[in-house]
């Protein structure tokens, strides 16, 4: 990563959605039946939050590899991590709107696919430049 890396918008994205992730993870072990509401898949019991937990250990790894991989200045890795991501808020998206989830929920979880499709391209960009 280049010297002057915090001052790119990629890097602070990168930060950011790192971040959102380990706020999610605290978020659906804290309160899984109110977390699960949230991302627009309300449990239909609360006892069975174990799904929920585990979204919540996987959001702890992708969030804790993005943070990893901007800590060690691997940029070409993080595009290659952030257009991959790309496929979980499509996925959430098309998950929640097939189950009649709120527009609002869709929606967000489509601007989550937007932001990490522009995350993807500003690194990618940014790699070329850095490899060439």
């Amino acid at each position: 990563m280049t010297e002057n890396a915090w001052t790119k918008p990629s890097t602070w994205l990168v930060l950011l959605l790192g971040l959102f992730m380990l706020l999610n993870t605290a978020r659906a072990f804290a309160d899984p039946f109110g977390f699960s509401v949230y991302m627009g898949l309300p449990l239909t019991d609360r006892a069975n939050d174990g799904f929920v937990q585990v979204y919540a250990l996987r959001a702890a790894f992708l969030g804790f590899f993005a943070l990893a991989l901007l800590w060690l200045g691997n940029t070409r890795a993080l595009a290659l991590f952030a257009t991959v991501a790309i496929m979980m808020p499509v996925g959430d998206s098309i998950l929640t709107a097939s189950h009649h989830a709120s527009p609002l929920i869709v929606a967000r979880h489509a601007a989550t696919a937007v932001v990490l499709a522009v995350t993807a391209a500003l690194l990618a960009n940014r790699a070329a430049k850095e490899y060439a």
